[in-house]
């Protein structure tokens, strides 16, 4: 089938009442659409075409669907990029053009309620569905914005349900490091997890979180369902994007104050990446102890220069985080990405206000060093909050 036939067929089908894809609907669309010329030979072939063109997300489901996949990126139409685990590989799909690929983005922009076009030439949302039941994150990003060609990118979203025990068996926790968190978790100690893009942020999260007290409250605030502890008395509220006419966004920020007023124990924002640190912060100093987030950083040290940056655009000065951070947050654990591939909790640092007001984060723990300078502070924090 040319590009043509296969366009016109997907008019012809979006036309129809509900835009079903049965079988027979596909084959009378196909026959419609060519004139009647087509042997059934190759009317099978369209559908089969058309089947993977029309529903999910199209030659790219089998990468999604395989066990493992965190990524799977397209920079052109024969360059689609694969994460399974163990870095980004080079996989064998190819796309037959640069149209397939920005109809395949257009397709999953709208299927996540989100318009991508010449007015709109990128698209960030989420997709509940993909690849056999999978939730997905999508990206994309139109030509001639992106100056190569429409460029994709999805990140497969499994719910992290892998606990503390698992973390530490698999050698991503190494035991001196097993020992200071359980302490962290059981001294109702505030931390955040830092690390870069796919370092394990949310999975260290989510298994800290199943360490906690069976009989506290956890309220979980996140822009995508991705939390999933083992725990008894979890309550998970997730942010909503605007519709393709721009009304019914919810934002983190909105479901952190709403967070407040469900009498949690611990408030938990899933990743911290806006103007919902202020909300967070000014939780944290509201005798919720205990609480917890992600942030992107590329070390321990540079969490303080991140929040401010965030801060910003919340309103709040710099004078003004650090002193909200110094009082509502003491630790940061920073996770990290071997060469070969594998996460792993690579520092455990104390957050100190300096004599100038400003927040530092002095390593407690290091993966190849051991104990560092901020053990003292962390663990006289850790004696004055023990529960004993």
């Amino acid at each position: 089938m040319t590009s043509s036939l296969v366009d016109r067929v997907r008019e012809r089908l979006a036309a129809q009442a509900g835009g079903a894809l049965h079988p027979n609907a596909v084959a009378a669309a196909i026959r419609a659409e060519s004139g009647g010329v087509l042997a059934d030979s190759d009317v099978l072939a369209g559908m089969r075409l058309l089947q993977t063109e029309l529903t999910g997300a199209g030659i790219l489901e089998p990468l999604l669907r395989a066990p493992g996949t965190t990524d799977v990126l397209v920079s052109a139409p024969d360059e689609v990029w694969v994460d399974d685990g163990n870095g980004l590989r080079r996989s064998t799909i190819r796309f037959p053009d640069e149209t397939a690929v920005q109809r395949l983005a257009q397709r999953l922009a709208l299927a996540a309620g989100r318009r991508l076009d010449d007015s709109q030439p990128w698209v960030d949302g989420h997709l509940g569905g993909i690849g056999g039941g999978l939730s997905v994150r999508l990206h994309a990003v139109l030509p001639p914005i992106a100056a190569a060609g429409t460029c994709l990118s999805l990140r497969v979203l499994r719910p992290a349900t892998q606990d503390l025990a698992g973390l530490i068996g698999s050698g991503a926790i190494a035991p001196p490091a097993a020992e200071l968190i359980a302490d962290i978790v059981a001294a109702r100690l505030a931390y955040l997890v830092s690390g870069g893009t796919g370092a394990g942020k949310t999975t260290m999260l989510s298994a800290l979180l199943g360490a906690v007290d069976p009989a506290e409250r956890i309220v979980c605030v996140e822009d995508a369902a991705e939390l999933a502890p083992q725990h008894p008395h979890l309550v998970r509220l997730v942010a909503r994007g605007a519709n393709v006419e721009g009304v019914g966004e919810v934002t983190v920020r909105d479901l952190v104050r709403q967070a407040l007023r469900m009498r949690p124990d611990r408030i938990v924002v899933g990743e911290v990446r806006g103007a919902e640190v202020v909300d967070l912060l000014a939780a944290l100093n509201t005798g919720h102890e205990g609480g917890a987030g992600t942030v992107h950083a590329n070390s321990p040290a540079e969490v303080p220069a991140r929040m401010e940056a965030l801060a910003a655009v919340g309103g709040l000065d710099r004078a003004a985080l650090h002193s909200q951070l110094s009082a509502a947050c003491q630790v940061v654990l920073h996770t990290a990405r071997a060469r070969d591939g594998r996460r792993h909790l690579s520092e455990i640092a104390a957050l100190r206000r300096a004599p100038d007001g400003t927040v530092t984060a002095v390593t407690a723990w290091h993966v190849d060093r051991g104990a560092g300078p901020g053990m003292p502070a962390l663990s006289e924090l850790l004696a004055a909050r023990s529960p004993s």
